[in-house]
């Protein structure tokens, strides 16, 4: 039961006040235009019907103003005794902030300028029983927003304006996907085995089948085996789920763009990106130079994009001779740059060169590339999925897409040779053999052609676009804490 107090108090009682002048307090269906289309369409005179919700409630005797939002834009309109049967004009008084209601009217322009409808008659549509914040500012509290999204969406039209920008860019994704011979399809959720990352799973239960299952972390492998079956270009965009931490650019419940051509290869997933993204830009955002975070910082994403070497970065900020180093010194190099840059390296537990350069990669470069950029040529034990260099097998041929310091996307020449993919995939799972999975590899051994792949988080992407830089700004209801 929700707690009484004195706004609640009166909103029920201008409800039944409303109900018993023969309103319904909670309208059907409304035939209207959308405001906008009325700003667009403007002309003086003009009858309307319009809808929205109460944002402002101004009274002054024999005169009333009013402004209702339907989602599309605000309006004003004007309640005037004398355009108003006398029950309709007392009704008024009922009405509350965050009130839904309809009017028919005249289009007004008043002599300040402002475009307005004259009412003729309002209709109760929704009573609304709980008090909106304070003068419709939004709410102030971040974490509340993020609880109570129906609320931010209500008074924020910068929120809800995003929301529509994000839903504008996944439409543009497919469109764009399927302009380029690519056929979108659904792979399973409820998966018997993880596979296609490193990531930690959430279990469930088969009652029907009596078997456990886990909710897919990625849905790579599934993909994989449909390029076997001759379906050359496919894509699925859809929810994957890891039980894992969660912070500024990730949450358990996230939104995956994943893409597979055969016959291609990691160049020819660096030339998708370098298509869609400028696409959706133009086609969506307006511009190509996004400023993004607190800074503000202006992010070009007009193609070409910058490619380079994983290890050429190290050594260009470690030394030409890094990899040459025995570990020991290795590590105080890394303690060295650490300090003199005054970032906090996690170096507890770090026992190999690799792991090192990682960690170095991680904190010291990776944060500093801010333009869109293909980081190539990585270690093969980092990707067990992809194929290694022709000119050097100790490397994987992928890129990391990298834009304002964080990682956007992978992107692979897989790897289609089952044998090679057995050890790599057994190698990753250590004593846990059962993890492989053998109807893949089976699959693998039908006969996979070359192929490239890549996947996109898609909330990650609208954060750029959009220059947020939470991911619980353009994730509608993100996972928080039970109260």
């Amino acid at each position: 039961m929700r707690e009484t107090n004195e706004y609640r108090e009166q909103r029920l009682a201008n409800m039944k006040a409303l109900a018993a002048a023969g309103r319904d307090p909670f309208g059907r269906r409304y035939d209207h235009e959308d405001l906008a289309a009325v700003r667009a369409n403007f002309e003086e005179g003009r009858k309307v019907r319009v809808a929205g919700r109460l944002l402002m409630i101004r009274r002054m005797g024999k005169m009333n103003f009013c402004t209702v939002n339907d989602g599309t834009d605000r309006f004003q309109l004007i309640f005037k005794r004398d355009e108003l049967s006398e029950e309709s004009f007392k009704a008024f008084k009922l009405l509350n902030l965050g009130d839904i209601i309809g009017a028919e009217g005249t289009l007004f322009t008043t002599q300040r300028g402002e475009k307005s409808v004259v009412v003729g008659e309002w209709t109760m549509l929704a009573k609304a029983l709980e008090q909106p914040p304070e003068k419709f500012h939004g709410l102030a509290d971040q974490e509340e927003r993020y609880r109570r999204r129906y609320v931010d969406l209500m008074t924020n039209d910068e929120s809800r304006a995003r929301f529509f920008t994000r839903s504008r860019l996944i439409m543009e994704i497919r469109k764009y996907l399927w302009s380029k011979g690519f056929v979108e399809v659904e792979t399973p959720i409820l998966q018997d085995q993880a596979g296609g990352a490193a990531a930690k799973p959430f279990f469930s239960h088969f009652n029907a089948l009596d078997k456990d299952c886990v909710m897919r972390i990625a849905p790579e492998l599934y993909l994989k085996r449909l390029v076997v079956g001759g379906m050359n270009k496919v894509f699925e965009l859809g929810k994957d789920f890891r039980n894992e931490g969660i912070d500024r650019t990730h949450n358990p419940e996230f939104t995956v763009c994943e893409i597979y051509e055969a016959y291609g290869d990691r160049t020819s997933m660096e030339a998708i990106m370098e298509g869609l993204l400028p696409h959706l830009c133009d086609t969506v955002i307006g511009r190509r130079v996004i400023e993004y975070g607190e800074d503000r910082v202006p992010i070009d994403f007009t193609p070409p994009y910058r490619r380079v070497a994983y290890g050429d970065l190290v050594r260009n900020l470690m030394g030409d001779d890094w990899f040459g180093l025995p570990f020991a010194t290795q590590l105080a190099k890394a303690k060295a740059k650490g300090a003199e840059t005054g970032v906090n390296l996690e170096l507890d537990g770090v026992d190999s060169s690799l792991a090192l350069t990682r960690e170095v990669y991680d904190k010291l470069i990776e944060r500093t590339i801010m333009q869109p950029t293909f980081v190539t040529r990585l270690p093969h034990e980092f990707v067990p999925l992809a194929k290694t260099c022709a000119d050097d097998p100790s490397l994987v041929d992928v890129f990391e897409f990298v834009v304002a310091g964080r990682e956007l996307c992978p992107g692979y020449t897989e790897q289609n040779d089952p044998l090679e993919q057995r050890r790599a995939l057994e190698n990753q799972a250590g004593e846990d053999a059962e993890k492989v999975d053998e109807d893949f590899i089976s699959a693998l051994e039908c006969g996979m052609p070359p192929t490239g792949g890549l996947g996109f988080g898609v909330d990650r992407l609208v954060m750029f676009l959009t220059g947020c830089d939470s991911i619980r700004d353009v994730v509608l209801f993100p996972q928080m804490k039970r109260l």
